[in-house]
């Protein structure tokens, strides 16, 4: 009887452990994080890695990382070797490492009492100290300068966060704000520039419309020179042909008078022509009969 007695408290206190601690005997980390666990404030060495545990301590506490990519702007006055001030806005690509997240807790606390106590003075610290080897403000806006504080600064923030327990994946500098009367000053040479450009496309196109019209001016001349040598070849041509009637008309008597028959035919047929002039003196008294007589 005693036994059964035994055996019936047995029982019950196992299901009254399993009712006050059932759920404290397993623990599911969400995707994207890890879980890290402390044994009355103590902080347990091992890492939980997102998924199902199964069994854990009852007693543990629990305090879990998001170790997703996260990223966090910071915006920062640097000066340069000029003393000059230039504001400039850096984005910093980061994660907490899972495997040191147990002592990254123990150090430091949450990831936001990580990213205000430790990312944001790093990187502040390191953009200053990046600046002091810049020669004149100006040159923040040269490609091979910011190529170089990028570089600098992701090679600092991984020597300085990586043991930490945060990686470091890539810093992106956002913008850049110069002083401003530097900034008025690069506007006026802008302007200049642009100034001098337009005057050089003003003088290229005037060149090329003076070439232009010399082109032209030169076309009209070839072509009023060709048409000169045209008139000149036809004048002569005619010269030549009338020339040659000449010649053929003071050898030949007979062609005129035979042309004055043709224009004495052509009048006759004219209704118009009434009156005729003979001269009575000619051997040849029709009118235009004479004109051989003439011209020999």
């Amino acid at each position: 009887m005693k036994k059964i007695n035994i055996s019936i408290i047995a029982i019950v206190i196992l299901v009254a452990l399993l009712l006050l601690f059932g759920s404290r005997l397993y623990k599911t980390i969400p995707a994207g994080h890890v879980g890290v666990a402390t044994f009355f404030g103590d902080v347990v060495d091992t890492p939980y890695l997102s998924g199902l545990h199964v069994p854990v301590n009852p007693l543990y506490d629990w305090f879990l990382y998001d170790i997703r990519e996260d990223t966090h702007t910071e915006t920062a006055q640097v000066p340069s070797q000029d003393q000059l001030q230039t504001t400039i806005d850096v984005s910093v690509r980061f994660s907490v490492n899972e495997d040191l997240a147990p002592s990254t807790y123990q150090q430091f606390g949450s990831k936001e009492t990580i990213i205000e106590k430790q990312l944001k003075p790093a990187l502040r610290s390191i953009l200053r100290e990046a600046g002091k080897s810049i020669p004149r403000a100006e040159d923040f806006f040269l490609e091979e300068t910011q190529d170089m504080l990028q570089d600098y600064m992701i090679n600092a923030l991984k020597a300085d966060l990586e043991p930490k327990g945060l990686n470091i994946d890539r810093v992106m500098i956002r913008s850049i704000t110069l002083p401003p009367f530097i900034m008025k000053a690069i506007e006026a040479k802008k302007e200049r520039e642009q100034a001098v450009e337009q005057q050089k496309a003003e003088l290229e196109r005037f060149r090329t419309e003076q070439q232009q019209k010399l082109a032209q001016a030169t076309a009209e001349r070839e072509a009023a020179e060709e048409q000169a040598k045209k008139i000149q070849v036809l004048a002569d041509a005619q010269a030549y042909e009338i020339q040659k009637l000449n010649e053929a008309i003071a050898q030949n008597p007979a062609y005129l008078q035979l042309q004055a028959m043709e224009a004495l035919k052509a009048i006759s047929k004219d209704p118009s022509s009434k009156i005729y002039f003979i001269n009575s003196d000619s051997p040849q008294p029709l009118p235009l009969m004479n004109i051989g007589d003439v011209l020999k």
